[in-house]
């Protein structure tokens, strides 16, 4: 479709592309042809030999990447350990999300150093498991209806390392940490940063948003987010952690699709 309309699509609405998607566009055209050049495949039974002309590589092609998926996923599932897992999911609220559309890369950052320190420090707390753990964590930024919907799965261990590091401490079966208390202290940590980020002058606001450049508009749009709960769901998956690393694997490598 894009090798036979492509061009022509860009002379009508080339003025509303970004270079993101022209350069999406020009791989998609470009994968598996001479334009990428080729490589000689040989059988090392039969002798037989074919050219073969390289792919682009490019996450929005839907030809590309399967391989490189597979051995994620595989390499990933060869990591997992004899024990349950639970599958964590952070979610952002709107007045969250609405900011991280126009600043993509800081406010996802956040979003890992939030999600990873909640965990970490309620995990540790001896009231709650008072153990260090380790877990996977692929951020998601859609949702189902492949609109902007920003969250983090996180697969986690159920146990963690001691801290004198001589024993394995198991969480109780079934039951990983309280949502709730993950829920506020997320919350917390991720607007402390979310309003350093501000200070240093990291965000940028443009269109819609242009007034939350200002301290006191920044600071009002996000009342409502502090008082709300924000949403965190732990729970055991149901067809095990193999389940989790296959639907998050789906999208390690190339953009969502929506099925029809």
């Amino acid at each position: 479709m894009f090798r036979r309309y492509g061009e022509a699509y860009r002379d009508q609405h080339g003025g509303s592309l970004s270079t993101v998607q022209r350069h999406a566009m020009s791989a998609i055209e470009l994968c598996r042809t001479a334009a990428l050049g080729g490589h000689v495949e040989h059988c090392d039974s039969c002798d037989h030999q074919r050219i073969a002309y390289n792919s682009c590589r490019n996450r929005n092609c839907p030809k590309c990447q399967s391989l490189a998926r597979a051995r994620w996923l595989a390499d990933r599932q060869a990591e997992l350990l004899d024990t349950q897992y639970f599958h964590v999911v952070f979610t952002v609220p709107d007045e969250v999300a609405v900011i991280a559309f126009q600043n993509k890369p800081a406010v996802y950052d956040i979003l890992f150093r939030a999600a990873s320190e909640t965990l970490r420090t309620i995990a540790a707390d001896p009231v709650h498991l008072g153990a260090e753990i380790g877990f996977l964590s692929v951020l998601h930024t859609w949702g189902q209806n492949l609109l902007h919907h920003p969250h983090l799965h996180c697969l986690v261990p159920g146990g963690g390392i001691s801290p004198d590091g001589s024993r394995w401490v198991a969480c109780r079966l079934g039951f990983f940490l309280p949502v709730r208390v993950l829920s506020r202290l997320f919350r917390g940590l991720f607007l402390h940063y979310l309003e350093k980020a501000f200070t240093a002058g990291h965000l940028n606001f443009f269109s819609t948003l242009q007034s939350l450049q200002e301290r006191s508009a920044f600071l009002r749009h996000l009342a409502p987010a502090r008082r709300a709960e924000w949403v965190v769901y732990a729970k055991p998956p149901f067809a095990g952690p193999k389940q989790v690393l296959t639907y998050v694997g789906r999208y390690t490598h190339r953009i969502g699709k929506r099925r029809l």
